[in-house]
């Protein structure tokens, strides 16, 4: 196929954000760089208190070399002569949120993972290209995979900062890796064979390492309550991690493997659906993350089941976790455990009438969090998380100009995050509503 043939498939291939019950997007336009040195000066928005207090109402935000350089009362904020100037027109800004458990090749068990069972190494690329695309202009400006296959998230990620694609900031895991017969498709057994995979993956670039610890709701075997790596496997494998300064999370749902990890320095984990309190405490007493993924258990997520003809088996798995998914997160937001807004569902998937990733953070809001917290948990808490806190998570001089528009202020109302209508990432907008603007391949 000649390259500009494949050029225009790929348009194709990405073209187009669907998000059930959300505004649709305006029409295409063509990709700008990953950032320039044009100064943008963002007037007439309004500011959200992201660390608390009081909104800059009316406000202008300078921007430069894809970072923040001035913010504050248009009154006192001077616009450079050289500057374009993009009234917000009233709108609310607030920093690109962040997801902490994405799949760009995400396969489950149903019609239309079946129908990628023979997918090639470049159809995966191409279909985690798009998938990032979306997410960027769904307002996820910066992601954590959590589990690709084939080294092609590493491939993706340099294609992002090169500009050859348009996608979120990438942070990643790289493979699972899992013992024999895990929740993944890296299998070693033996400590050394899981230490050799753990220094493969950092080899590649891998930000964070991905273990399984337990069984999945996706798995047709095993038990999302079993254990079955031995101490020695578990503590040379978080050990060789840390050693190389990458921390490790891991998929579990099961009370005894989070006991048995956290004793040997566990940093996160992910979803974490029968938690116990005695857990959670542990893990706020010693600062482990949690990263619920709420989303996928909920009734919310019905529609995206269906949509995928999941088998009822799977569904079944789904709804005996829920319920008790639910209370775990009920009790981790009770007793202060630090959490990262995280779906296992694509960032921009249809989800009870908006995105995942918004769906996600208005069930933490129901689950006790404030409006603030919520939103909290997919931008300072996320970039803290991502030792990013200070470069990326707030609208601030120096920080990374991320920048995301609502209609209102979710401080205060969180599905306020339904009404995203502008995204800019490292200075460049790739979205804007109110100019029928949104960038393409």
């Amino acid at each position: 196929m000649k390259f500009a043939k494949l050029r225009r498939w790929m348009v194709g291939l990405a073209a187009g954000l669907s998000v059930t019950g959300a505004q649709a997007l305006p029409t295409a336009a063509p990709v700008t760089p990953t950032h320039d040195d044009t100064t943008i000066a963002l007037t007439d928005a309004n500011v959200v208190a992201i660390d608390g207090g009081a909104p800059i109402r009316n406000a202008t935000v300078v921007v430069r070399d894809g970072k923040v350089v001035e913010v504050g009362p248009s009154a006192s904020v001077a616009v450079p002569a050289n500057a374009k100037v993009v009234p917000m027109e009233g709108r609310w800004l607030i920093p690109g949120l962040m997801n902490m458990h994405v799949h760009f090749g995400l396969i489950l068990p149903g019609a239309q993972g079946a129908e990628l069972a023979n997918e090639t190494q470049g159809e995966e690329a191409l279909r985690m290209a798009s998938n990032a695309r979306k997410s960027l202009l769904a307002g996820v400006t910066t992601v954590r995979l959590t589990g690709e296959t084939h080294g092609v998230d590493f491939g993706l990620r340099r294609a992002i900062q090169k500009g050859e694609v348009i996608g979120p900031r990438i942070k990643t895991a790289g493979e699972i890796i899992v013992p024999t017969g895990g929740h993944g498709f890296l299998e070693a057994d033996g400590p050394y064979a899981l230490a050799h995979a753990v220094r493969e993956q950092i080899k590649q670039g891998a930000d964070w390492i991905k273990i399984a610890i337990s069984g999945g709701i996706a798995d047709t075997h095993g038990a999302i309550a079993a254990a079955p790596m031995t101490d020695e496997e578990l503590s040379t494998l978080i050990d060789v991690a840390h050693r190389n300064g990458i921390p490790v999370t891991a998929h579990n749902g099961s009370p005894q493997a989070a006991e048995q990890s956290l004793k040997y320095g566990i940093d996160c984990f992910e979803h974490g659906y029968y938690l116990t309190e005695a857990n959670l405490k542990e893990m706020k007493a010693k600062g482990t993350w949690l990263v619920p993924t709420i989303v996928v258990t909920q009734p919310g997520a019905r529609e995206f089941y269906k949509k995928i003809g999941s088998p009822d088996w799977y569904l079944a798995r789904v709804d005996a976790t829920g319920k008790e998914h639910w209370q775990m997160l009920q009790n981790a937001i009770r007793l202060g455990v630090n959490i990262g807004l995280g779906t296992d569902q694509f960032p921009f998937e249809p989800n009870d009438g908006t995105t995942a990733t918004v769906a996600e953070a208005e069930l933490y809001v129901k689950a006790g969090m404030t409006p603030l917290q919520a939103l909290q948990a997919g931008t300072t808490q996320t970039a803290k998380m991502l030792k990013m806190e200070n470069e990326a998570g707030r609208i601030k001089p120096g920080y990374f100009a991320d920048i995301v528009a609502v209609d209102s202020d979710p401080t205060q109302n969180i599905s306020a995050l339904r009404s995203i209508s502008f995204v800019m990432k490292n200075g460049v907008i790739y979205r804007d509503d109110s100019k029928g603007y949104m960038a393409q391949f």
